[in-house]
């Protein structure tokens, strides 16, 4: 049975940086550019040159693509101009890109209030934009922005603006849910009903996840007859984002309904590396991934319950939807209050830990885990913590440095400039190799100092230390009143790329706070092989 083929269009680059708090580079631009190249997209829109320096800096010297077209985003000509003398349309048809995708209306009603112009005036314009386009040697595409309200309000006028594209010499004509208000079954059918007249080969999708149904909407259209998919990485885009493409491309691989009717233009064995492409978009916008992420997330196949963790490790198909190896993913069994031995075991067994399942340490150290989870520990979001408790219940943490104790002040004052300012100063004293060392260090909050205190001379480890960074800090009141539990999870990164989140817990939070620390500088050290303490 032959497949159809989908064509995969990633607007991160521009939709992507409408994000609130999103800002890329140019250098951000072109490496997110490469990942997208290298994983196999057909098409990657780069922005839109002319509208800001940062994109008309990356079309000015766009990335050397292997596979993928690069697009450059603009609209439709102005209207009362002709498209030859158009400034803003000149820009686009000039960019060294070698596609070019055109917005324009396709609501009756925005064309009568915010064109002011005659409906025949906005086809003219469509159709004129396109031509221009293709007179440039550019593959062109037509956005139909509110397609999907503008059908519901004037089918025949929508319809009739997407001709006009098409009679331009568009390649594709795209179907926006610009305001993503739309549902799957309106999808579906007013997908179906322009797939009646327009070739399903030149019918794409584009859809906004307002109602959290971006992704559901492009399947839906798929299925009616859409063959372009747009998208963004981990779902970016302005107010609640865009169709998430991590989350569609392993649905249109994986999902027997869909794998066996359609393909893409991705081999398989790339389809291992989206979980890498999507945490290095996190990773360049400096972002924590959500651990929750279909596919990709940390706890895509993690399984707390005791009981689908038991039926889990006898066939992983019982509560798991793919294998998790297909997607560059890996099963968690997390422990928890709410495990039973065989989380622990499997856990065990993942952390490289040889221990028969018959030793009473493994139960010994169950109870210890639900004990301190009980008085406010959380391992199944604080998995380096978990794995130097079982170690050290086992006896196989190495003993590095002993911390003989610590002191934090807080001070507020006015600096040279005159601007008043708190400053943390830690003092801790620390025993290496049996030589005692007292470290002073200032920083920003008491955390902060305390970390610049530790790491300041750790004797022979300070080296292993060197690319260790905080990334994220929660605290969590667990009980109220003045005497109230904090937790506190950190989590740290390295050069490597590594990320681990370790936790503490205590009626103080700048307890809490070096207990989670500790922690942390301890696993790195554990990981990366460092030797043990000479006394």
């Amino acid at each position: 049975m032959t497949r159809e083929r989908l064509y995969l269009f990633d607007t991160t680059l521009r939709d992507g940086a409408q994000t609130q708090g999103v800002d890329f580079s140019v250098e951000d631009k072109r490496q997110i550019a490469h990942a997208l190249d290298e994983f196999g997209l057909d098409y990657i829109e780069g922005g839109w040159p002319g509208a800001n320096p940062t994109d008309t800096a990356f079309f000015a010297d766009p990335p050397s693509l292997k596979r993928a077209r690069l697009v450059a985003f603009g609209m439709t000509k102005r209207p009362g101009r002709s498209a030859s003398n158009d400034p803003g349309l000149a820009t686009i048809l000039d960019a060294r890109a070698q596609a070019c995708c055109l917005v324009g209306k396709s609501w009756d009603f925005h064309v009568d209030v915010a064109l002011e112009v005659p409906r025949e005036d906005n086809l003219a314009a469509i159709t004129e934009s396109m031509a221009a386009v293709a007179a440039k040697a550019r593959e062109p595409m037509f956005d139909a922005e509110h397609f999907f309200d503008g059908h519901k309000a004037n089918p025949a006028y929508a319809l009739a603006c997407l001709k006009a594209a098409l009679d331009g010499g568009a390649r594709w004509v795209v179907l926006c849910d610009t305001n993503g208000g739309t549902l799957p079954h309106e999808v579906a059918r007013i997908v179906a009903d322009v797939a009646k007249t327009i070739p399903r080969d030149k019918i794409g999708i584009h859809t906004h996840n307002d109602t959290e149904n971006a992704v559901a909407n492009t399947l839906a259209a798929i299925q009616a007859g859409a063959r372009q998919v747009q998208g963004t990485l981990n779902g970016l885009g302005e107010r609640c984002g865009n169709a998430n493409l991590v989350s569609l491309i392993p649905t249109l691989m994986l999902k027997h309904d869909f794998a066996k009717h359609f393909e893409t233009g991705i081999a398989e064995a790339n389809l291992k590396s989206i979980t890498h492409v999507s945490r290095l978009l996190d990773e360049i916008l400096n972002r924590a991934p959500n651990r929750h992420a279909a596919y990709v997330g940390a706890s895509a196949f993690a399984h707390k319950g005791g009981l689908h963790a038991s039926a889990v490790m006898k066939d992983p198909r019982t509560y798991e939807h793919v294998p998790p190896e297909r997607v560059g993913n890996a099963r968690k069994i997390p422990v928890s209050d709410q495990a039973g031995r065989s989380n622990l075991l499997g856990r065990l067994v993942e952390l490289g830990i040889d221990v028969d399942s018959k030793d009473t340490r493994v139960a010994s150290l169950l109870d210890q885990i639900k004990e301190r989870e009980y008085l406010g520990y959380a391992y199944d979001g604080a998995e380096a913590s978990l794995e130097l408790l079982a170690r050290r219940a086992l006896g196989k943490v190495p003993a590095y440095f002993k911390v003989e104790g610590f002191r934090v002040s807080v001070e507020r004052r006015f600096n040279a400039l005159g601007q008043e300012v708190s400053v943390s100063e830690a003092v801790v004293k620390v025993a290496v190799d049996g030589e005692r060392l007292m470290n002073v260090g200032e920083g920003n909050g008491p955390v902060n100092a305390l970390d610049n205190a530790l790491r300041k001379d750790l004797g022979r480890y300070s080296k292993w230390l060197e690319d260790l960074k905080l990334v994220d800090y929660k605290v969590r009141i667990l009980t109220a009143g003045t005497e109230a539990v904090t937790r506190v999870m950190i989590e740290s990164a390295d050069d490597r790329g590594a990320r681990w989140s370790t936790v503490g817990v205590s009626p103080n939070i700048v307890d809490a706070s070096f207990e989670a620390l500790i922690d942390s500088i301890t696993y790195k050290l554990l990981r990366d092989g460092a030797p043990p303490s000479r006394a």
